[in-house]
């Protein structure tokens, strides 16, 4: 499917939450990346508890989305949004008292991420509900490039406003927020199908199920045709969250401010451009193939920047994007085609895997960080990071592998346990795709 005849076929409803998720990060990003500045600088809160309140907060908006599959799961795909933008909206209004009210911007920051939390996996299996298998590489690419460009363009529209106008920056991100809600309270709903749960169990199956004890249903589930994609996003989010923290401290001092804005902005160019491009081939190619692909550019580009140069900056950023374009892409493709739950409860499940990884990013990447700088040798970060890309993926692989043969061994000497999914017995290679 070419990508004009793709974007050409779009129903009403879909086109709304593309435009929507520009809109929301758009808003978004207006106010959340000047955080540290409203709570250190103008609240007075110490730089060590303004670290531990943003990192909550961004735990609970990634983790919490496991939580938002299950209430789309339980009340609605167009509920659930429409749930998370009105809490998402009370938040960014809680930020006009808290301008003076170190609670209320505190308040304000977990309501904003709890709705975060609820909102995306709704909209994603939202706007795939009703599309066939080929029309959501398109879908979510889209998506993934109008959420980018909002990103990008947030931070330069608030920024002349940001402490001069506060007030009327918060109280314009509010309106916004309640005229998207308003849109969303008027979208038709979605087929019961949409939101539903796993298909039903095969005559027989619910007495033996009754029979295995919880923890060989959570082994099942956990390592399930599903743990590959779960497993890969953690750990692509691990590595390229190295990337997100640390390339301005590195970039910066090396170039300039200017040359690193430009860089942000060639990279965020790539990313909205490439995305909905490529996604019908990334689609089409194998898994093993994208992961190949994926870890070595971004691998050689975290080698790159080890190189410190402008050329080497630059270069290295790029073969990130196109790492970042790929992969998570494919991984959440993946995690749909895997999976017999609902897409609500795939993508929550998703936006867990990516709060792990960059979690593990956040606590092992400032220590790193630290040592290379005490070594005199910063690029040696980059090259360890570069060593991971290299290393860590067929250790993961082998290691689910592993561990699922030896799960679908206990199965089949209790032939019970494999009733209750139908699928722990499965092919290991296939798993991979590698």
């Amino acid at each position: 499917m070419s990508l004009r005849t793709g974007l050409a076929g779009l129903t009403g409803p879909q086109r709304f939450l593309l435009a929507g998720s520009f809109l929301i990060p758009l808003g978004s990003y207006a106010v959340l990346p000047f955080m540290s500045v409203l709570l250190h600088e103008r609240l007075g809160m110490g730089l060590g508890t303004v670290g531990i309140v943003l990192a909550t907060a961004s735990l609970v908006q990634f983790s919490g989305g496991v939580v938002g599959g299950a209430v789309a799961d339980r009340i609605g795909l167009r509920h659930t949004m429409v749930l998370a933008l009105v809490i998402r909206t009370a938040g960014f209004a809680a930020f006009l008292p808290g301008l003076t009210h170190t609670a209320a911007a505190v308040a304000a920051l977990f309501l904003v991420s709890c709705g975060a939390a609820l909102y995306l996996p709704a909209n994603k299996a939202y706007l795939v509900h009703s599309a066939d298998a080929s029309q959501r590489p398109l879908l979510l690419s889209t998506s993934g490039s109008a959420l980018n460009a909002g990103i990008a363009l947030g931070p330069l529209a608030a920024a002349p406003f940001v402490l001069d106008s506060s007030a009327g920056l918060f109280a314009a991100v509010t309106a916004l927020f309640a005229a998207v809600t308003a849109g969303h309270a008027l979208l038709p709903a979605e087929t019961p199908a949409a939101a539903s749960g796993p298909p039903a169990a095969e005559p027989g199956a619910t007495e033996a199920k009754t029979t295995v004890p919880v923890a060989r249903r959570l082994g099942d589930r956990l390592l399930g045709p599903g743990a590959l994609p779960f497993g890969i996003t953690v750990l692509s989010l691990y590595v390229f969250m190295f990337f997100q923290h640390y390339l301005a401290l590195y970039a910066v001092p090396r170039t300039s401010t200017a040359y690193y804005s430009l860089v942000l902005a060639l990279y965020a160019l790539l990313l909205v451009v490439a995305q909905p491009l490529v996604s019908d081939r990334v689609a089409r190619l194998p898994y093993g193939h994208v992961l190949r692909l994926g870890f070595a550019a971004m691998a050689t580009g975290m080698a790159a920047l080890a190189l410190g140069g402008h050329l080497a900056i630059l270069v290295g950023s790029l073969l990130i994007c196109c790492a970042e374009t790929t992969l998570f892409l494919k991984n959440d493709l993946e995690a749909l085609a895997r999976s017999t739950r609902s897409p609500a409860v795939v993508f929550g499940r998703q936006r867990l895997a990516a709060g792990i990884g960059a979690f593990l990013s956040g606590t092992a990447g400032g220590g790193g960080y630290a040592m290379a700088e005490r070594s005199g040798h910063t690029g040696l970060f980059w090259a360890a990071v570069a060593l991971q890309c290299v290393a860590l993926p067929p250790l993961l692989i082998a290691t689910l592998r592993r561990t699922r043969s030896a799960h679908c061994a206990r199965a089949a000497r209790h032939p019970a346990a494999t009733a209750t999914t139908g699928r722990t017995g499965g092919n290991n290679s296939a798993d991979t795709g590698v």
